[in-house]
């Protein structure tokens, strides 16, 4: 028996986190386990490493090496286990969004990310991934009347056009696993959008 695994992606301000809880909701009142989960993050190791990361001060080498323990952990601790016991796991960030934040953000090497990736996830790739598309600019502005900014969400916007080339790039690589929802839209559409990955691929 294996579960599903869906990920949620997108730069900081696309919307994404807000769309997981009403769909593990209604996938929970269709009869699914379902664990709702985050990157980085989803075990007390891989938490401690996300608050280094979102406050601490370092080079783009660190932070990809802190990104892959902490996944390490989430798999063989959270993501894995719940997948063989045939549970559904959505996932707020994965491994595209290292390539999208370290590679194409901080400019750090793909082919280490790479590397680095196969080490780690031993080729765990997502079922689906929701990459939630939106401009820079108007993720900035949804940034600003949500919240204090953390490490990353204190960039520019030529960073955040780099993060959404990276995330662009990772799509066009997987283009079968990926599903772009254009989250400039009203949040009702980008469910309708949502619900239509989801019928797409898995008939839900």
């Amino acid at each position: 028996m294996s579960g599903r695994f869906i990920t949620f992606e997108g730069i900081d301000g696309a919307g994404k986190s807000s769309h997981i809880e009403p769909l593990a909701e209604w996938l929970r009142a269709s009869g699914h386990e379902v664990v709702v989960t985050r990157e980085p993050g989803g075990t007390p190791l891989a938490e401690s490493l996300r608050e280094l990361l979102l406050h601490q001060p370092m080079d783009a080498l660190t932070e990809s090496l802190l990104v892959f323990a902490a996944r390490r952990d989430h798999l063989q601790r959270c993501i894995e286990p719940a997948l063989a016991r045939g549970a559904t796991v959505l996932c707020d960030r994965y491994t595209d969004a290292t390539f999208a934040y370290q590679g194409g953000g901080r400019g750090f090497d793909l082919q280490v990310l790479a590397q680095l990736e196969t080490w780690v996830q031993q080729g765990r790739q997502p079922d689906l991934t929701l990459w939630f598309d939106l401009p820079a600019e108007i993720a900035a502005a949804r940034r600003g009347a949500a919240r204090a900014p953390d490490r990353f969400e204190q960039q520019d916007g030529h960073f955040f056009e780099r993060v959404r080339a990276g995330y662009a790039e990772r799509a066009a690589q997987c283009p079968a696993r990926f599903a772009r929802l254009d989250a400039a839209l009203p949040r009702e559409q980008v469910s309708v959008q949502l619900q239509r990955a989801l019928a797409e691929r898995f008939g839900w």
